[in-house]
Order: C-alpha cells, then structure tokens, then sequence
C-alpha cells in the first residue's frame, strides 16, 4: 500500500488544536491503517526549528518534493489566509477533511471541502456549508443554515437556526447569533467580524465588525482584494 504523505499547513495556534486528531481523521475517510499515514506541519517559508509538538515542520516546497500520495489540510484561523493558502497548493496535493472523531453531525447536510471540526464540535440538521470552513471546540451550528467559504467559527461560537453566513466571516469566541425567521433569515455579511462574547440579534452588512450585548457596529473591515480589483 503506497505511502499518505498529509500536510497541515499553519503550525501556530489552530494547527497545534488539530493535528492530534489528523491521523484518526484520514483513517476514517481513506479507510486506511494509520502505519501508512505521514503528517507534517507545513509552512510557506523554511522554518527555523524541525518539530513543533513532535511533529516534523517543513516548507511548502519540502512538502512537494516528497513521495507518496500527497494530501493537505489549512488550520489557520483567517479565512482569508486559508484562501490564499488553498490557491498556492491546489493541483499539487489533494484536500481532505479533518473531522475529530468527538465532532457531532445530525442530518441532511451539505458540507464543502477542506472542512476541518474540532472536538465537541456540532452540526445539527439541514446545513449548508461551504468550502474550509472551521469549526473550533464547543462551537455549533444549527437547522436551516447556510455558511458561505472560508468562514470561522471560534471556540464555543454558537451560530443558530435559520441564518446565513457570507463568506469570510469570522464569528468570535462564546459569541451568539439569534435565530432567524422562517421567511427572514438573519444574514451575517460577507467578511463581517463578529466579536468574543457578542450576541447578535439583528443583520450584519458586509465587512463590519460587530461587538457587545446587543452587538453593535465599531468599524468597517478593510475590503477585499477582490472588491478593490473591481473598481
């Protein structure tokens, strides 16, 4: 059986959470031994130190010139970098999912690639969601969602029924977004912020960040690259 070679690009915070699952994970969906499954951590620059938690460290360009069947996951909790990041690597190792194995999913949902669930995590019913989302501990998403790309739920971030998610948007930790209505959804705009421990009870327009009990507008986010290139 030919060697996995497995690449978690982003070695700081994020990653650390998710590698010790990795190995489970690819298990599961290859349905592979894990004595053939090779993980490293890999960023685009060449890196000072060889291990980080015990695991080998590498450069981008390390990682392709290895052999074996080549499969990459992004831990990196800006949506935005994990875009960027996705467009160096693709066509040169394929995605895979990294889900704990203590992640929850209910039924009758659609998930994009790239998805990586840490544990207590939790996907109820009817959801929508698109490509590299994160899910980080104890964060959920309820019925009738619809969660754009590149989208980050932070630890315990809890996004309930009937709202929808644009992509880029980051929701912070403990924060809590109202459910919506059957004929009017709550919408949380396209790189919007949402902050730690908010509680959303109303619409969040494109790119503003969000704080407090009601949640309230503090700034603009800067505009996507994209969108400057358009005018």
């Amino acid at each position: 059986m030919k060697k996995i070679v497995f690449g978690l690009i982003g070695a700081g915070g994020s990653g650390r959470e998710v590698m010790p699952f990795v190995k489970s994970s690819i298990c599961k969906t290859l349905s592979v031994p894990p004595g053939i499954i090779h993980v490293y951590f890999v960023e685009t620059w060449e890196p000072e130190n060889s291990k980080v938690n015990g695991y080998p460290l590498i450069s981008l360009d390390d990682f392709f010139a290895l052999d074996g069947d080549k499969y990459f996951n992004i831990a990196i909790g800006d949506g935005r970098a994990r875009e960027a990041m996705f467009t160096m690597v693709a066509g040169k190792a394929e995605v895979i999912e990294i889900h704990s194995p203590r992640a929850d999913f209910l039924e009758n949902n659609s998930i994009g690639i790239g998805s990586v669930f840490c544990p207590n995590s939790m996907i109820t019913s009817d959801v929508k969601i698109g490509k590299f989302f994160q899910a980080n501990i104890f964060s959920s998403v309820s019925h009738d969602c619809v969660i754009g790309d590149f989208v980050t739920l932070s630890p315990g971030a809890r996004c309930n029924g009937r709202v929808i998610v644009g992509d880029y948007a980051f929701i912070g930790a403990n924060a809590v977004i109202k459910e919506g209505k059957i004929d009017k959804p709550l919408r949380i705009g396209k790189g919007a912020v949402v902050g730690m421990g908010a509680v959303v009870t109303k619409d969040v327009p494109d790119g503003v960040t969000v704080v407090g009990n009601p949640a309230r507008p503090i700034k603009k986010n800067k505009p996507l690259e994209s969108e400057n290139n358009s005018h």
